[in-house]
């Protein structure tokens, strides 16, 4: 399968997976051919997914800094064949997703 039916199908896939878990995702911008976000629905993440069995993580999070806006956290969405899907991203704007939902969880 060439790398854009597969990348294509990824975001296909991850999309449906975020629907199932409550967010109204779809696969973005790039279906009509004009380039754009992978997925988009989770409001404040930059989604880059990767469906590839091998990924040069440091490139993939550089292509999600790149292409965030400046209220995004850049997030790389990534699976290869018969594993689960990984999420990535750099470790001070975990630590502000987490702040977040612990102060939110506890009305710090």
């Amino acid at each position: 399968m060439n790398s854009k039916r597969k990348g294509k199908r990824g975001e296909l896939e991850l999309a449906k997976k975020l629907k199932e878990c409550g967010f109204s995702a779809r696969r973005g911008q790039q279906y009509s051919g004009i380039g754009g976000d992978d997925v988009v629905g989770l409001d404040g993440i930059h989604i880059e997914c990767k469906r590839s069995e091998r990924l040069n993580v440091y490139k993939a999070i550089e292509q999600a800094i790149k292409d965030a806006s400046a209220d995004e956290l850049p997030a790389v969405f990534w699976r290869k064949n018969h594993e689960d899907w990984l999420v990535i991203m750099a470790f001070s704007d975990w630590v502000e997703l987490y702040k977040g939902w612990l102060w939110s969880e506890n009305n710090v």
